[in-house]
């Protein structure tokens, strides 16, 4: 259990968080959400102990173990995999090494017997003779191979160091788990898997997440981090949208009724103050009128960009047709063809295959064999997943960064589609290449717009994307209306958009018109 009481942080003149109450139990789940920028990660340190409130306290349960999740892949590059999970634990490994080197010396002494039984005693009561096991087992469920248990971190793909670290913060079952973005990188069978994993587990677990479907499995509460509070609601992600958006109308509703009522006070007051035979019910109006209360709405501060993706002219009947499309070390003999009301889903267990596939298909990349046929009529939108060349040593303004990609130059046009994607003012000004990962998206997404393509091409479109910008995208794919290639990690996106999954898997081309939960079995 985790007790936040009355904590305030503050950074200079910009206070945080102030006056956060709350109570953490086992056996529950919480969401943390929040803009950018509002505190979520912040608000994860802050109940792990790497800082220190302004005032209050945080406290934890004598005698439980928190577990983190790491976000810092290259912090065990030099342990093995399998002993890396088990850094997992560091009151075990603490007496591992104990015991080590008590058994190391020479002479061993009475006193130093007396403490090797409490250590093993220690050992044993944490179920140390199968913490080797559990770790093997924890990394087998998340897809690492035993082939990998001894190899060193630092020799390992940066997409498997993070299920081995995600390893690590579950090892043997912690009291209190703290998740910051878990779900990041992690492949669809992974990410089920942890939904699983967290679904059934009896402690208490606090997570950071962007993914909207993860958090409707797995959240018990959600705590939403809004001007410098932090309230917390009972249910999962959609039951608290629902809910603060029923409660933002009812607010509304209750200030209309009470400014007709005041419109109906002071008209009354006015006619009637000086009328002698009216002054009791006047004055009796202008007592009604002063106890009248207003609902305080405060808009969220979050902002939601504008996206909609709109062709410049309608795609024809012959869209894409792709023939035995072959790149070595990727896929072999790929055939499919894309018609005009197809928005396709591309899966594959190798992110880095579709990436190739749609590089082939807008001519970024040479194929080794086969055939690619594009329609006369069609003219191709595409959003990377890796957007550096895009930003990387640009010292253009924004403004100019994007008015390379607009046949209209005048900078009102250009500030505006900026400000679609929550660019305003000076920010226009800001250097191409001071971006963060998110806002460089944003920028991408800004020129795929622009470019009017009647044709759809979306490689990983959410990466570093908060939920605001991914619920926008998520209705801005729903809207469009030409064909889609697409690949995404987001369950809400491929559910929702995709009415079409094609599974590549080298020679295997698995091809159906069909949801994705029908796909799954879901």
């Amino acid at each position: 259990m985790i007790l936040v009481n009355n904590v305030r942080l503050q950074f200079g003149g910009r206070v945080l968080f102030d006056e956060v109450n709350l109570k953490f139990t086992k056996g529950n789940c919480y969401g943390i959400i929040g803009a950018n920028g509002a505190g979520k990660s912040t608000f994860l340190k802050l109940l792990s102990g790497v800082i220190e409130p302004s005032s209050g306290e945080v406290l934890i349960e004598k005698g439980e173990r928190m577990s983190v999740l790491s976000q810092n892949q290259n912090e065990f590059d030099d342990y093995t995999v399998l002993d890396t999970v088990i850094q997992g634990h560091s009151k075990l490994i603490a007496i591992m090494k104990e015991r080590e080197q008590l058994y190391a010396k020479d002479p061993f002494t009475d006193e130093d017997g007396l403490r090797a039984a409490e250590l093993e005693n220690e050992f044993m009561e944490m179920n140390g003779w199968e913490a080797e096991g559990e770790a093997q087992t924890l990394l087998q469920e998340l897809g690492i191979s035993p082939d990998f248990f001894g190899v060193y971190m630092r020799d390992m793909e940066p997409k498997a160091k993070v299920k081995v670290l995600l390893a690590k913060a579950l090892f043997m079952n912690p009291d209190i788990l703290i998740l910051d973005e878990p779900t990041n990188n992690l492949d669809v069978k992974t990410v089920n898997w942890l939904e699983n994993f967290l679904i059934n587990y009896e402690n208490t677990v606090i997570v950071v997440s962007h993914n909207r479907y993860f958090l409707n499995r797995i959240c018990t509460h959600i705590c939403d981090v809004d001007f410098g509070k932090i309230n917390m609601y009972l249910g999962n992600y959609d039951f608290w949208y629902e809910t603060s958006q029923l409660l933002a109308r009812q607010a509304k509703e209750q200030n209309k009724k009470a400014e007709q009522r005041a419109k109906e006070l002071q008209d009354f007051i006015a006619r009637f103050s000086a009328n002698a035979s009216k002054s009791k019910q006047a004055t009796s109006r202008k007592k009604e009128l002063e106890r009248l209360t207003f609902v305080d709405i405060k808009p969220s501060s979050r902002k939601y960009p504008y996206i909609d993706f709109k062709p410049a002219r309608e795609v024809g009947n012959e869209v894409l047709k792709v023939e035995n499309l072959t790149k070595h070390g990727y896929f072999e003999n790929v055939s499919f063809t894309v018609n005009k009301n197809d928005k396709i889903a591309f899966l594959c267990d190798k992110a880095n295959v579709i990436t190739m596939l749609f590089k082939i298909l807008v001519g970024e990349e040479d194929a080794d064999g086969g055939m690619i046929r594009w329609g006369n009529t069609t003219s191709v939108s595409y959003l990377p997943e890796n957007n550096d060349e895009y930003f990387a040593g640009c010292d253009l303004s924004l403004v100019d960064w994007l008015a390379q990609y607009s046949t209209e130059k005048d900078e009102t046009f250009v500030r505006s589609w900026l400000g679609r994607m929550l660019f305003t003012g000076e920010e226009g000004k800001k250097k191409a290449k001071v971006l963060s990962g998110g806002e460089k998206v944003r920028c991408m997404l800004a020129r795929a717009m622009l470019k009017a393509g009647n044709v759809l091409i979306l490689d990983e479109p959410t990466n570093h994307l908060d939920l605001e910008s991914i619920t926008a995208l998520n209705k801005g794919m729903i809207n469009y209306k030409s064909p889609m290639l697409f690949t995404s990690q987001d369950h809400e996106i491929l559910q929702t958009v995709a009415n079409r999954i094609i599974v590549i898997e080298n020679t295997k081309v698995y091809d159906k018109e069909t949801t994705y939960d029908d796909y799954l079995g879901i």
